[in-house]
């Protein structure tokens, strides 16, 4: 499913009709990987649908949300739903299959979010193989296990979504939060976090948890020390149940989540975490005082309950809107980011043109998103480089950067 202002790809142009395609690998639950999923069923595809067991539990509650606001009749839904769920199959990471015709798959894991693979196919009839990265990761996610290193393939379909850029070191992004957080202590304020319901959501909980928990923590920001903890609001109904799918994963966290669940300390709960279920308490919040700290969907600002948020709250200068993840082209998270430095700078939610008053900060440290150096080493982690690399998956920008980087170290990119 497209984001922003990507093209769109009807299906009608595709090399390969719907009816005709045997099985679909889904690396991950993210919606824009997921998202036309229905549709493709609608256009007569009956094939089976092959993912790790962790997106198999994420892949209908996602796809029932999105379809919501889809011009699928809610009649339909239902038998959609029931459909993807008996085609779809859960593999675990790390073990070969075969299929038909001396076809074989392994999936490994991509720490982009849980359950993320990336797979590798082999023709064992002529040794050809192909690797699709889906989108990968980087160290030390909280929750998720590290990206795995992949096998040689004589084609590599890489993503390359920060293709052209670096992201904050990793383990400083906690200090990042606090200090944007101890802000809004300060002043009574309200932090607008627009959180994507799978995956930075519940990456965002873990580390508030161990912000107002651990005592080295609390020793960085002495404002934390001492005052009752801000309430943290995440007023997003799928990202409350994504959470719960979450917690009920916990076989396939990292060995840090794990070992903190073990000894009592559930790693995406702690007291002052709150759920906005209703619509009625969403508005209640909206109109009420801070501090407080929200997590709201979407995650680019492109509806959900965060447009409601930010229309309310944005031209306050006590507020503080913090951007977590990536923002496509054309959506207002862009426009919000772009604009927040310029004198007068606005942006237009619900209609209605809002000047941004707000303090804006981007935190890259969290994108779920492998940035350039991570991409270079998970590529040259292979035993011996591909035949040839097909960059997708980013703007034109971060492509050609990415493919010069490549080149110069001498692989041979499409």
């Amino acid at each position: 499913m497209t984001q922003g202002n990507d093209p769109e790809s009807p299906m009608e142009s595709w090399p390969i009709k719907p009816t005709e395609i045997d099985y679909l690998f889904l690396t991950h639950a993210h919606i824009d990987h997921i998202g036309r999923l229905p549709e493709l069923i609608r256009n007569g595809f009956k094939g089976e649908i092959i993912c790790s067991h962790p997106t198999k539990a994420l892949l209908v509650p996602m796809l029932t949300d999105a379809m919501k606001f889809s011009d699928i009749p809610v009649e339909d839904l239902r038998g959609i739903e029931k459909t993807i769920d008996d085609l779809s199959w859960g593999f675990e990471c790390g073990d070969p299959f075969d299929l038909q015709k001396g076809i074989s798959f392994k999936m490994k894991r991509a720490g982009h979010i849980l359950g993320s693979c990336f797979v590798r196919f082999e023709d064992k009839n002529n040794g050809c193989s192909v690797l699709f990265s889906g989108d990968l990761g980087a160290k030390d996610a909280p929750i998720l296990p590290d990206p795995e290193a992949p096998e040689t393939a004589d084609l590599v379909v890489l993503e390359s979504t920060y293709g052209d850029r670096l992201h904050d070191d990793r383990t400083h992004r906690i200090k990042r939060l606090g200090q944007v957080l101890t802000r809004s202590l300060s002043d009574g304020g309200k932090v607008f976090i627009p959180a994507f319901s799978l995956g930075r959501t519940q990456e965002l909980i873990y580390e508030m948890d161990r912000l107002f928990s651990n005592p080295v923590c609390q020793e960085m920001f002495p404002a934390l020390q001492g005052q009752k903890r801000p309430p943290v609001f995440v007023d997003s109904p799928l990202g409350l149940e994504i959470t719960k799918i979450y917690a009920q994963l916990s076989k396939y966290w990292d060995k840090e989540a794990r070992d903190l669940f073990f000894s009592g300390d559930h790693p995406i709960d702690f007291d002052g975490l709150y759920a906005v279920e209703s619509h009625r308490d969403h508005l209640k919040l909206c109109d009420a005082k801070g501090p407080a700290i929200i997590l709201a969907g979407s995650g680019m600002c492109t509806g959900g309950r965060i447009i409601d948020h930010l229309a309310r709250g944005i031209e306050d200068p006590k507020n503080d809107i913090l951007f977590v993840g990536y923002q496509a082209v054309g959506t207002p998270g862009r426009a919000i980011q772009e604009h927040a430095d310029k004198p007068g700078g606005y942006v237009y939610l619900n209609g209605d043109r809002k000047t941004i008053n707000a303090k804006v900060h981007t935190l890259t440290g969290y994108s779920a998103h492998a940035d350039q150096n991570d991409l270079l080493n998970w590529i040259e982690s292979m035993p011996e480089k591909p035949g040839a690399i097909k960059l997708v998956h980013g703007e034109g920008s971060a492509r050609s950067t990415l493919k010069d980087v490549l080149e110069k170290r001498g692989y041979t990119v499409q």
